[in-house]
């Protein structure tokens, strides 16, 4: 009669013992902090690939900002103008085909009005001038594309220069039939502005 309780106390010790292993085999693994502290932000180095500040006068101020990922000449740009005398603040986004390679400010009309000038590689070797005057608002002006003649000649490697206010094209003349403009030399183009329109003149090739 002695062994009943004897054997009651050895169930009882082996039902303990399979709790606290059972109880021990749920608990969920640790997480050491050394694991939480691999997690890093994205490198975003390359998203913004041009920014310019163009200072018109002391408060006055245009951003060129341009984006994208992927193809460099896919994506786009921001025109943020600042007048901090007047408490202003806009912008303007634009979609881009193109790679943005400079951009400045001219009034080559004498209005008043400053225009911005963005100069984009539109391919490998060929160049385009996005302008946009600014009267309160982003106003786009078309800049001209090459005239039919022009197009003959040209085969790209060409460059915007500014001289005295004014605004200058110069491309490597190739192809050319006609004896007065030979390959290798350089063709030079003016540009004018008068009432939000350009306008065009040759001017003599340079040797």
């Amino acid at each position: 009669m002695k062994r009943a309780p004897y054997i009651l106390q050895q169930s009882a010790l082996c039902l303990g013992l399979l709790f606290l292993f059972a109880c021990n085999n749920d608990q969920p693994a640790k997480i050491s902090p050394a694991a939480a502290d691999k997690i890093v932000a994205k490198n975003t180095a390359g998203t913004f690939p041009f920014h310019k500040d163009i200072v018109i006068k002391p408060g006055l101020h245009f951003e060129i900002l341009s984006w994208g990922r992927g193809v460099d000449s896919v994506g786009g740009y921001l025109i943020l103008m600042s007048d901090s005398l007047k408490n202003s603040y806009k912008s303007f986004p634009v979609e881009r085909n193109g790679v943005i390679t400079d951009a400045w400010n001219m009034d080559m009309d004498n209005d008043g009005n400053p225009e911005l000038y963005i100069e984009l590689l539109s391919k490998k070797n060929v160049k385009d001038l996005n302008v946009y005057e600014y009267n309160g608002s982003f106003n786009k002006i078309s800049f001209p594309p090459l005239s039919a003649k022009m197009k003959k000649i040209y085969g790209g490697d060409d460059k915007f220069t500014l001289k005295n206010g004014e605004l200058f094209r110069s491309f490597p003349i190739v192809n050319s039939s006609d004896s007065t403009q030979k390959n290798g030399a350089v063709k030079m183009l003016h540009y004018s502005l008068r009432g939000n329109s350009f306008s065009v003149d040759e001017i003599k090739e340079q040797e």
